[in-house]
């Protein structure tokens, strides 16, 4: 995995040109995770191929919302994570992840603060289709 190589703001609009440069350093997801405290607002930490890897905080309730054009990964790393769905529900604790089939509706509820780890291509805007206050300025790196 190539870790991006931060020469340049997160605001220039050319940032899909930033050179990706071998980093021999391992992602420490507690370390990255220290440095945001906003919730509901997905950094990106690694890029695979057109896939972003992004750490969320999460607490309350989301937007229900889906995805269109594709699935989306949740992975939990600390806490409880429950996926709520028209039909039914999905609960997820550490070190377990579930995916959402793209056009799904969904709503993620955490009751106390969780710590996920999202894997989604570039580009997925965290609230879907629906839109609102709760949509996060995408591509922001961390």
């Amino acid at each position: 995995m190539q870790s991006k190589d931060k020469q340049q703001s997160d605001e220039d609009p050319e940032a899909s040109q930033r050179r990706y440069v071998m980093s021999y350093t391992p992602i420490i997801f507690r370390d990255k995770l220290s440095r945001f405290k906003d919730q509901w607002s997905p950094k990106v930490i690694a890029e695979l191929n057109d896939y972003q890897f992004k750490l969320a905080k999460l607490e309350g309730e989301f937007v229900w919302h889906a995805h269109q054009e594709t699935d989306e990964a949740f992975i939990v790393l600390e806490g409880s994570l429950d996926i709520q769905f028209r039909d039914g529900l999905v609960t997820l604790k550490s070190g377990e992840m579930y995916v959402v089939p793209k056009g799904v509706e969904h709503k993620p509820v955490a009751i106390e603060e969780c710590k996920i780890l999202l894997v989604e291509p570039k580009g997925v805007v965290n609230t879907g289709t629906a839109g609102g206050a709760r949509t996060a300025k995408n591509d922001v790196w961390v």
